[in-house]
């Protein structure tokens, strides 16, 4: 009886020491000792019945919070924020095992109104800031991530009320783009997309999910990002350019019409696929070297003419259009002009008299279209020479615009129009 006593009395002994052991980890807490307090938690752990303690787990936690927070310490510990948050996890793991009273579940940390988890958020959140605004996007990539997971954890947990971290998640995705970390990207970005987000400047979001998916050949994402983003921004005319683009790369001609022809029908006002789709007939249509054109040539160009005269007439200023009408008119001009050049006389023999009236027949057709051509060309004259500052682009339309006006002047004999625009052409990179 004494010995069971004995034994009895040092199991008391044994827990009581346990217990101060664990009061005392939380003293130097207390105290902001967190050297002395890491040390007396970590032996209590290391003991095989401690292990699985939650409240020391918990206090564990709290400690290498303020370790994380400790100018003088963090250094020495970089992962204590996620010592600190696995700590916390592995609390609330056994607390929701082991209390079977959920009142009375979570109770320490419930007395701390949940701070740490709180707290580590504020500070994955301030680091990642820090580091962003360093352009250390690896570093920031890191700890908006972990800012995302304790906020996923903070809701799953059911401690905040069911929101989106819009703005987290966000920048998350924006360091791993800037961080060359393209698939990490997208899976931050994708988790705004699949939330259907609408906001200022989102728009390019869905626009590189999509294309992202696509370079990637993965058909499913690319069409769930295509869909998402033309549910979110109807308006926006990149999806049908994208399906476009999707047709031309893997469709027929027919098929890049047909396309083309059901968006026109949906955005009839939309002046850059009319213009476009008469781009791709003309380009379809026309060789100069007439033998190369196919046999449908001549729809194909009088069906491009339509849409390019449509563009014309929802943008009346629209240099490009303008210019490719004037080429296509006087490309027809030059046509007629290459017939006449056939007419030779045979063997050292003179032309006979029709063959002669062929050819008077012919030139008055050149001319004709030459200047059918001229006023598409004074156009574009007008729309781009009236300005001071030209792009790159917009100067070589120009000088095109002049070099072929010369040569019409100088085909219809209209010497003091060709040095006009020869003057014209030599002066545009000086004005513009």
């Amino acid at each position: 009886m004494k010995k069971s006593l004995f034994i009895a009395s040092m199991l008391l002994v044994t827990i009581g020491l346990q217990a101060q052991k664990l009061d005392k980890a939380k003293k130097y807490l207390e105290d902001k000792k967190l050297a002395e307090a890491k040390t007396e938690i970590e032996n209590f752990l290391a003991i095989d019945k401690n292990k699985l303690n939650a409240e020391a787990i918990y206090v564990k936690g709290k400690i290498y919070l303020a370790i994380s927070k400790d100018a003088a310490l963090k250094g020495s510990q970089p992962d204590a924020k996620d010592i600190a948050f696995e700590a916390v996890k592995q609390y609330r793991s056994l607390e929701a095992q082991n209390v079977k009273d959920t009142t009375k579940r979570y109770m320490s940390m419930m007395l701390d109104n949940n701070y740490p988890l709180f707290d580590l958020y504020k500070d994955y959140s301030a680091d990642g800031a820090t580091f962003y605004n360093a352009n250390n996007f690896n570093d920031a990539l890191t700890n908006f991530g972990k800012c995302v997971d304790v906020f996923t954890y903070l809701l799953d947990s059911k401690l905040i009320p069911a929101m989106f971290d819009t703005t987290t998640v966000l920048y998350t995705g924006i360091c791993a783009e800037k961080a060359q970390k393209p698939d990490v990207a997208a899976k931050y970005y994708g988790m705004i997309a699949e939330k259907k987000i609408k906001s200022e400047g989102f728009l390019d979001i869905y626009k590189w999910l999509t294309d992202f998916y696509s370079r990637k050949d993965d058909k499913a994402n690319t069409e769930k990002y295509l869909n998402l983003g033309r549910s979110v921004y109807p308006t926006d005319s990149f999806w049908d350019a994208f399906d476009l683009e999707n047709v031309r790369e893997k469709g027929s001609k027919e098929d890049l019409y047909k396309k083309y022809e059901e968006i026109i029908a949906r955005n009839p006002d939309n002046v850059n696929f009319v213009f476009n789709y008469g781009v791709d007939l003309y380009q379809a249509g026309y060789d100069p070297e007439v033998s190369k054109r196919p046999g449908n040539s001549k729809e194909l160009i009088a069906k491009a003419l339509v849409y390019f005269k449509k563009a014309v007439e929802l943008k009346p200023d629209f240099a490009n259009a303008n210019m490719v009408i004037g080429q296509l008119i006087y490309n027809e001009g030059v046509d007629i002009n290459n017939v006449n050049k056939t007419i030779r006389p045979q063997n050292g023999q003179k032309l006979k008299p029709e063959e002669l009236k062929k050819k008077d027949e012919l030139r008055k057709e050149t001319a004709k279209k030459f200047e059918e051509a001229l006023p598409y060309f004074e156009k574009v004259e007008k729309a781009l020479d009236s300005q001071a500052k030209l792009k790159m682009d917009d100067k070589t339309i120009l000088k095109e615009c002049f070099d072929t006006m010369i040569i019409i002047y100088e085909t219809l004999d209209k010497k003091e129009k060709a040095q006009e625009y020869t003057d014209k052409y030599n002066g545009v990179d000086k004005k513009h």
